[in-house]
């Protein structure tokens, strides 16, 4: 038997660093500098898609019946037939029931249905569902009346899409898939960097097994409830098998498959970390090995990062090329901060020891990875947020704020765990222990050993005579080998209960479990984070509904404009009227007066109008000449309510030239 230094447990997350106090001081301080600039430089953008605007608006009286409604979205959105659905005060279709239109217009994003003809007065519904491009589904519904509003039997719908059952299902598989990858990569890469001994170790093999396991059923349950997550929301649908082959066809279908072959190949690396590898002898072929299943372990563990950072937030809105890497990378982090979290408890609680070189790896390795996860996440933070005041005015900000709690009681409770790790450091208590370490099949071996000598008590073995012990052993190998199982049984259960009589240990094994306590809750946050509209679009979202909320014009909209070009005769006014005044199909008339009033013509004319708080415009409107010093058009195109800023160019001679403007609401 050999002395050797107590086992015990690294500091999860916090590095054996002289001053972490200062460290961690400035690094906050400069990070908190890096957010502040990113969300001051802050643009639009969105990530969930939003209804932006449509035609008719929300609760619009409208006195005759349109050819088709329109609606207006913040981003791409997929839709397809029943998508989009007008319902007359009867609750019967009102649209022709075919697959929506398709009516982009560069950046807007815009769907139509058409309407039958001969609809009576009375309230409509128009009920939508569609799946933005970050794959969650959105939906909503709104009233419009033609003539003057009416009674209607159609209730508008009160949860929304992807709710329900399956939308409870969903949201556990989603949490269930970031577990098992936290649990697999972080797992294996704490065996491979840190400890390498730790893959003959039984209780790390399942650990790391078990992730596996969890996350291909979680992508098999989230790849059969995709269809009526995005659709139906009825369970029975998950096994529609053309359901299923639509899915298949989508970008978060395609995402799903590929990580399912990206677990095949991930079942391959863990029967080589915990066969070939684990009882591999020779140092120089296990560098080697070690070389080679790092590098294809990483290559694995960064494939299946990525099949979320293609389907979800990281794909959409702005800088999805930056965006994507980044949301790779940010999950590699988590994932071997907590994923060697969850192996270290394992091993400090199921395993003989913890050499302190492994301590001393993983300390240095938790502390990148939190670097890293600090700031890819402010990167996160500031696509998602884009403003202060989404961080505490939307539910995705606070959400955030709660993450970057957790974050913080973490790193807290591990500052405790770094204290009892030195304290167990410090006191250098020798531990005699058995040369047979409880690893691989020796582990099950002294299992079995250890319940054998729990129902014999180990007596027999310690108190027997030595001559009839001798006489006996020599008359029964047997029992020669039961009696020296007995004995390792007994060594085995003394130096575990003098292990876990030491303070310091206990200490250490409390604080990290709470650790791992916090890590579930983080990880908790983290899932309910990604399926929640980003703050951006939620803000957006909220300055559309207000805008479609705004009373609508009275009646046309009159304006007067002053110009002076500047040459002879340049000195004169532009009157206009916008009729009806609100968004849709609007005819202009447009008058040019001299200095006393009279009818001016000018050489030219043409006006441009801006949404300048949706980036909207400058629209080209180029009015018709009726008669002298009066102009129109018939077919003025306003996409949406707003504040507009209508700009009149008028020229009177070849080089005198001036350009007015107003601003104009449009209801």
């Amino acid at each position: 038997m050999t002395a050797t230094a107590p086992p015990f447990g690294p500091p999860p997350s916090v590095p054996a660093i002289r001053r972490p106090l200062a460290a961690a001081g400035t690094l906050a301080a400069l990070l908190g500098v890096v957010f502040g600039l990113l969300l001051a430089v802050a643009g639009p953008a969105s990530a969930h898609a939003a209804l932006t605007g449509s035609d008719p608006q929300d609760g619009a009286v409208i006195a005759t019946a349109p050819k088709q409604v329109t609606l207006t979205f913040s981003e791409q959105v997929a839709v397809g037939k029943g998508s989009i659905r007008i319902l007359d005060p009867n609750g019967k279709r009102a649209d022709t029931e075919a697959a929506p239109l398709d009516l982009h217009s560069g950046s807007t994003v815009k769907y139509g249905v058409a309407l039958h003809t001969g609809l009576p007065d009375g309230t409509y519904t128009v009920a939508w569902q569609a799946v933005s491009a970050d794959s969650h589904p959105v939906s909503g519904a709104f009233t419009f009346s033609i003539g003057a509003p009416s009674k209607t039997t159609v209730a508008l719908p009160d949860n929304e899409a992807g709710g329900g059952l399956v939308g409870t299902l969903y949201g556990i598989a989603r949490y269930a898939a970031y577990a098992g990858f936290i649990v697999l990569a972080g797992g294996a890469a704490f065996v491979l960097a840190c400890w390498q001994r730790g893959a003959g170790a039984r209780p790390l093999q399942r650990l790391v097994v078990r992730g596996w396991m969890t996350l291909t059923a979680a992508t098999l349950a989230m790849l059969l409830l995709r269809n009526p997550y995005t659709g139906s929301g009825k369970l029975a649908d998950a096994f529609d098998l053309d359901g299923l082959q639509a899915v298949l066809d989508t970008k978060p279908g395609a995402a799903l498959v590929s990580r399912l072959l990206l677990l095949g190949a991930s079942a391959l690396f863990i029967a080589v970390l915990f066969g070939a590898y684990a009882k591999r002898e020779d140092e120089h072929e296990k560098k080697d090995l070690t070389f080679g299943l790092a590098a294809g372990g990483a290559v694995i563990a960064a494939g299946i990062a990525g099949t979320w950072a293609l389907a979800e937030h990281a794909s959409t809105g702005i800088q999805p090329g930056i965006a994507m890497p980044v949301d790779v990378l940010h999950l590699l982090a988590v994932a071997t901060w907590l994923g060697g979290l969850a192996a270290l408890l394992v091993a400090l609680y199921r395993t003989p020891d913890v050499t302190p070189d492994a301590v001393r790896r993983f300390s240095r390795i938790a502390f990148c990875s939190v670097l890293v996860v600090v700031a890819t996440g402010i990167y996160q933070s500031w696509r998602q947020l884009g403003s202060w005041s989404a961080l505490t005015d939307t539910g995705y900000g606070q959400l955030l704020l709660v993450k970057v709690g957790l974050v913080a009681v973490l790193v807290g409770v591990a500052s405790f765990s770094r204290r009892w790790t030195g304290r167990l450091a410090a006191g250098g208590g020798a531990v005699t222990e058995s040369p047979t370490a409880e690893t691989g099949a020796e582990a099950d071996a002294g299992a079995e050993a250890d319940a054998g000598a729990e129902a014999q008590s180990g007596v027999e073995a310690d108190t027997a005579p030595a001559s009839l012990s001798g006489a006996t052993t020599s008359q029964d190998p047997a029992r020669a080998v039961q009696l020296a199982r007995q004995k390792a049984a007994v060594a085995t259960a003394e130096k575990k209960r003098v292990r876990d009589a030491d303070p310091d240990r206990s200490g250490l094994r409390r604080s990290v479990l709470a650790e791992v306590g916090v890590a579930v809750a983080l990880l908790a946050v983290t899932t309910i984070l990604t399926s929640t509209e980003p703050g951006r679009t939620e803000e957006e979202a909220a300055r559309a509904s207000n805008a479609a909320a705004a009373p609508a014009a009275s009646g046309p909209v009159n304006l007067t404009l002053p110009f002076d070009t500047g040459g002879k005769n340049g000195k004169g006014t532009v009157r206009m009227d916008i009729d009806p005044g609100r968004s849709g199909t609007n005819a202009l008339h447009l008058w040019i007066e001299d200095a006393n009033g009279k009818a001016m013509d000018v050489p030219e004319v043409k006006l441009a109008l801006t949404l300048k708080s949706k980036d909207i415009g400058p629209l080209p409107v180029v009015p018709v000449r009726l008669t002298e010093g009066h102009w129109t058009t018939t077919g003025l195109q306003i996409p949406m309510a707003g504040d507009w800023t209508v700009a009149a160019t008028v020229r009177t001679s070849d080089i005198d030239q001036t350009t007015v403007d107003k601003n104009v609401k449009i209801g």
